[in-house]
């Protein structure tokens, strides 16, 4: 069983940044995928961005291109995402989710999933 380790979320201005972080905590193998995720219309969550960091593939969800980076700090075993320019569309609790498989591909639904931290974006 995999264990996620979320922090970061809060109450912001519109236009402001937040840092969100996901820890996998006794990670000892050579792959994985971290992807945030947040609740959507008409699914469960959508993908929001991800990152393999032992190849560097990131992943956006275009509402998010240009405002969010996503980095990944492998001796730490987690994953940051930067959230810049922050809109009250954005408000939502997001979770990080864990993948192994390496046919992932973005954004399908991953095997492991923290238990969300709220990102509340005022007007």
């Amino acid at each position: 069983q995999v264990q996620l380790v979320e922090s970061g979320g809060g109450l912001v201005q519109a236009g402001g940044s937040l840092r969100l972080s996901c820890e996998v905590p006794g990670f000892t193998g050579d792959y994985y995928v971290i992807g945030w995720f947040r609740p959507a219309p008409g699914k469960e969550r959508e993908g929001v961005s991800a990152i393999s960091p032992f190849d560097g593939s990131t992943f956006y969800e275009n509402s998010v291109k240009g405002r969010f980076t996503i980095a990944g700090d492998i001796a730490k075993n987690t994953v940051y995402l930067e959230m810049n320019s922050l809109q009250v569309e954005d408000t939502a609790v997001y979770y990080c989710g864990y993948e192994e498989d390496r046919s992932w591909y973005p954004f399908r639904p991953m095997t492991y999933w923290g238990k969300g931290t709220l990102v509340t974006v005022s007007s």
